[in-house]
């Protein structure tokens, strides 16, 4: 079973913008695209398998949830399959924040399937490129009480800052950094950042706050103010940016109960085996290759089969692998 690639969504935002389709070397009629959704399993934008270069492949144009139904544990896992069946666990995104995106939160396991009948979100995020003066916000600068933060959230907004942004820690942003977002952390993208984002299959946000922007429609969008009150871990916490080795060839990013994540460099050839019974999938970052028999480039992520978990790379290219 060789790799599978999908059919991105390429999603338009407001506060998209035009980073995406040439990272990906792809032609795009839309506009401000914000979010490329490489691998999905959410209702409605389930990725659909594309043309891998193989002759006759009767795969083409299956849905993710109908290949994992076709192959069950050969492609996902035994214990993935026993755990999640035909829902795929992960979901896996590029994003280019031409503005800055909402401040928001996810709830946790518990809330979400209580609330939404759903898993919660987890995520991270790995920045390719940031403007210079980009920002990420995420996690609090002091401490606040869950009365206080409601306060702070429904306060008027004065010259287009809000009080609830003097409590929300800032980050300089920088190419390679790297933020783990457990759920419950307050967080937002700054304007500037291209970035990987790898999370649960989960697409529950709770807005609490969106600089005054308007919709399409020229209303202010939704904020769900009282929904993050449960939902926000309101601890304050010495380091919001995740440090790993970024000189060795195979560093270990992030190791949580949802998503185990490297980053790869290749140099010409490598044989990487991730010791898991699980899928593993590839993100490239940069570069061009080869992995256990299909050709991909910078902007291509593809599903590598558990029955086929071992990385046989040739090439030069930079890497996020995700598994379970």
């Amino acid at each position: 079973m060789k790799p599978y690639k999908f059919e991105p969504y390429l999603k338009p935002t407001i506060w998209g913008g035009s980073l995406i389709a040439p990272f990906k070397s792809i032609g795009a009629s839309e506009e401000n695209i914000g979010e490329s959704w490489e691998i999905s399993a959410v209702p409605g934008h389930e990725s659909v398998v594309a043309n891998r270069g193989i002759a006759d492949d009767v795969d083409v144009g299956l849905t993710l949830p109908q290949l994992i139904d076709k192959y069950k544990e050969q492609l996902v896992g035994r214990k993935v399959y026993e755990k999640y069946g035909n829902k795929f666990p992960l979901l896996i995104k590029f994003i280019d924040s031409r503005q800055d995106l909402s401040v928001q939160v996810h709830p946790n396991d518990e809330l979400a399937q209580k609330r939404h009948g759903c898993a919660g979100k987890t995520e991270m995020w790995y920045i390719i490129k940031s403007k210079p003066g980009a920002k990420i916000y995420a996690g609090l600068s002091r401490k606040i009480t869950p009365d206080e933060y409601e306060h702070l959230a429904k306060a008027e907004t004065v010259d287009g800052h809000s009080p609830m942004q003097d409590v929300i820690a800032t980050h300089e942003s920088h190419q390679g950094d790297l933020y783990f977002l457990p759920a419950g952390r307050l967080h937002a993208i700054g304007a500037g950042n291209f970035l990987a984002e790898i999370q649960q299959t989960s697409d529950i946000t709770y807005r609490v706050y969106d600089f005054g922007r308007k919709d399409a429609n020229g209303k202010p969008r939704e904020l769900h103010i009282e929904q993050a009150k449960d939902a926000i871990d309101y601890n304050v916490y010495s380091e919001y940016r995740t440090s790993y080795d970024s000189t060795l060839p195979n560093s270990e990013l992030v190791s949580c109960p949802y998503f185990r994540v490297n980053r790869v460099v290749v140099q010409e050839s490598a044989k990487i085996d991730l010791k898991t019974e699980s899928f593993v999938v590839v993100i490239c970052l940069s570069g061009i290759a080869n992995i256990n028999g299909i050709n991909m480039h910078q902007g291509e992520t593809v599903l590598v089969p558990a029955s086929e978990n071992t990385l046989f790379i040739f090439g030069n290219a930079t890497f996020l692998t995700a598994t379970l």
